[in-house]
């Protein structure tokens, strides 16, 4: 069986133009890490259930290991690579590190991408509403208390800019 030929591909990450071809299978996290050497996105599962691949896809929070890379054709990622301003930290990051959110680390770019999404859609978020909406990012380290904590922090912070 020949091998499906590659498919052409034109998109923004972390806003640097990406033009080229990929394999048409290729996931966008494969795309992510191996192409444009995002290695900050994680592979979990690999089944879109651990949330460790979450990127910002036209700044919405995706799986990005259940996406294929052309389905990225014209879009405009953002990876946790991508989200401080040099060398200073997002809100969303400094709140992380403020409040030791993170152990291994595994999940912290996909947990931090999906709260910047989440703060978007609800600045002022309650306990509950924080902890629904990072239900589907899993940490095996944290037990979450402070991630929690960074979170209405960020939360906080961003209303202030």
């Amino acid at each position: 069986m020949k091998a499906p030929e590659p498919v052409k591909l034109s998109t923004e990450v972390n806003g640097a133009s990406f033009q080229g071809e990929v394999e048409p299978r290729k996931t966008l996290a494969d795309f992510l890490r191996e192409d444009a050497g995002c290695t900050g996105v994680h592979l979990g599962c690999e089944h879109g259930v651990c949330g460790a691949c979450s990127v910002l896809l036209d700044g919405a929070v995706v799986r990005s290991c259940i996406l294929l890379a052309v389905q990225a054709d014209g879009s405009k990622i953002t990876t946790i690579e991508g989200l401080a301003e040099g060398e200073k930290l997002h809100p969303v990051q400094q709140a992380f590190l403020d409040h030791h959110a993170l152990q291994c680390g595994f999940c912290t770019p996909g947990m931090i991408l999906a709260t910047v999404d989440f703060l978007q859609r609800c600045p002022r978020p309650t306990e509950t509403q924080i902890r629904e909406a990072l239900s589907g990012n899993l940490c095996m380290c944290t037990g979450y208390v402070n991630i929690v904590r960074a979170v209405k922090e960020a939360a906080k912070q961003l209303k202030q800019l």
